[in-house]
């Protein structure tokens, strides 16, 4: 009986040691993902301010919306999540640290044409419905004891069909096209974030080196980040009230 009580307090205490080990796990990557949120909304902002004066572009803003780099800002974000993806495990954890920092300033610059496009009120009305919506869901997939990988086949082919069609529709201008494509990215990313969610929780390991969990809480955190934006911007496209 005596080894059989000291069996359940053994299990007990390493249960709670894996739990609070977990629980530490998982608010470094939320303190991760809401920092570079914060650090891509004041860059955006910021962006978008010095871009237009007196409801004209300033040179700033010409440079930014109406030149070449328009481009380069469009599409270096994906450039770097790429990179992320293909180096990762060759990075000490400082340097992939750094890199995520840069990758949220970068996304700043290239959401500065929301505040161009949509109101001030509208932007933030959905921001804090897209925050309750994240909330809601991660707490999901934090939570649920089912199995969530079942949704990966079809969350990826969702996935990349919006983003091809998010492309060919650069160039199409369709506004119905642009329609479907916001309703069924609201659709992607909402499974998206319960599943990155669960998916975060479970690479978590008792014990692991502080290297390797610091990379694990930082790759987290971009999956997380980009599931948060990706459903603001749909959103946004849905419900956004334009200049």
């Amino acid at each position: 009986m005596d080894l059989e009580r000291s069996y359940m307090t053994s299990a007990t205490a390493r249960g709670a040691e894996f739990d609070q080990g977990l629980r530490s796990y998982m608010l470094g990557v939320y303190n991760y993902m809401a920092t570079a949120l914060a650090v891509t909304g004041f860059v955006a902002l910021a962006t978008a301010m010095m871009s237009v004066s007196d409801g004209q572009l300033t040179s700033f803003g010409q440079v930014l919306f109406l030149s070449p780099l328009k481009w380069v800002i469009m599409f270096a974000p994906l450039g770097m999540v790429f990179l992320f993806a293909s180096r990762v495990d060759r990075m000490a954890a400082s340097t992939l640290q750094t890199l995520f920092w840069v990758y949220s300033v970068l996304m700043g610059v290239s959401l500065a044409s929301i505040f161009l496009v949509y109101t001030g009120e509208s932007i933030a009305r959905v921001f804090f419905v897209t925050a309750a919506a994240f909330a809601g869901l991660s707490l999901f997939g934090y939570t649920t004891k089912r199995d969530l990988s079942g949704m990966a086949t079809f969350l990826f082919m969702g996935l990349i069909g919006v983003v091809i069609a998010s492309l060919v529709n650069l160039f199409l201008g369709s506004t119905m096209v642009q329609f479907m494509i916001s309703v069924a990215g609201v659709v992607v990313f909402a499974g998206l974030t319960a599943y990155d969610t669960q998916r975060i929780k479970l690479m978590y390991v008792a014990g692991e080196d502080g290297e390797v969990t610091t990379k694990k809480s930082i790759m987290g955190a971009l999956s997380l980040y980009l599931d948060f934006i990706n459903l603001f911007l749909m959103l946004l496209s849905l419900f956004g009230n334009r200049e």
